[in-house]
């Protein structure tokens, strides 16, 4: 029944207010680095994933800029969101990581930054091989950071991470 009643209530709520509160449940559970990094997401569709990192007091390192290791949060949840909401579409149940990770860091973000992911269709037409051939996919997404209070729209880092998926066996 509570469930039920969560489900109701959900629903009535912008896909984005329903990304964040599953983002926050799961960040709190599964991964408390990003509940305590405090990304929040700004836009999510099919296509794209864009997800704020506050330039806060614990976020920045001794330079006061973002430190390394939160860009790296920031980095994983705009492209693991964007996977992991394809995938629950898609009803079936898929294992994906990243494997790897490139990153250059052009600037210092100075300023709360936004990443942005525009891989969806790469994702899906991935999504789309493992569960034609049961095969694990690699598909490289690509994450830019840019803190617009300081720097516009110029990229202040660029990453490319490499999505390994497979669809999970149905038994």
């Amino acid at each position: 029944m509570a469930s039920t009643l969560f489900q109701s209530l959900t629903r009535t709520l912008s896909p984005v207010t329903q990304a964040n509160l599953l983002l926050r449940t799961f960040a709190w559970t599964k991964v408390p680095m990003i509940y305590w990094t405090g990304a929040k997401i700004i836009d999510i569709s099919d296509e794209q994933c864009v997800v704020r990192m506050p330039f806060k007091r614990r976020n920045r390192n001794h330079l006061n800029s973002l430190y390394f290791g939160v860009l790296m949060v920031g980095a994983d949840v705009s492209g693991g969101l964007l996977a992991f909401r394809m995938a629950h579409a898609s009803g079936r149940k898929v294992s994906f990581v990243f494997k790897d990770v490139q990153a250059n860091f052009l600037k210092r973000p100075e300023g709360d930054t936004i990443f942005s992911c525009n891989d969806g269709l790469a994702i899906s037409r991935a999504l789309d091989e493992t569960f034609r051939t049961g095969e694990r996919v690699n598909q490289t997404v690509t994450v830019t950071a840019t803190t617009p209070s300081k720097f516009g729209e110029e990229p202040v880092a660029v990453f490319q991470l490499t999505l390994s998926i497979k669809a999970a066996n149905q038994n």
